[in-house]
């Protein structure tokens, strides 16, 4: 599955973060962007799975939906924190402080 292959590989690119430097600003940068990489990467990847499954939701097209309805199809998922995450793909758009994107990028870490 070409998905779960690009979702993995960017994965083990965005766990080394914790190995680089936060003052950069533009290692800042590149981490909340592979961040909002990785979360499209992995809702899609969710949306494929429900289509497998045969779920209708898989067809909205919204992360929202695909979350909520991977929570009720999926046990084991954490609709909760990939909600979480969602709230702060959405809000790094209106990030305009340094400081602000510096503590986003330890919360991603």
């Amino acid at each position: 599955m070409k998905k779960f292959d690009n979702y993995v590989s960017n994965l083990r690119v965005l766990e080394r973060a914790d190995k680089e430097m936060l003052d950069n600003e533009f290692i800042i940068s590149g981490i909340i962007d592979k961040f909002c990489i990785q979360f499209e990467l992995g809702w899609k990847l969710l949306k494929e799975l429900l289509a497998y499954e045969g779920s209708a939701a898989s067809a909205t097209g919204f992360p929202r939906s695909i979350i909520k309805e991977a929570y009720s199809v999926y046990p084991l998922f954490d609709g909760e924190l990939w909600l979480k995450m969602l709230r702060e793909r959405n809000d790094m758009a209106h990030i305009y402080d340094g400081n602000a994107a510096k503590e986003l990028a330890g919360r991603i870490i």
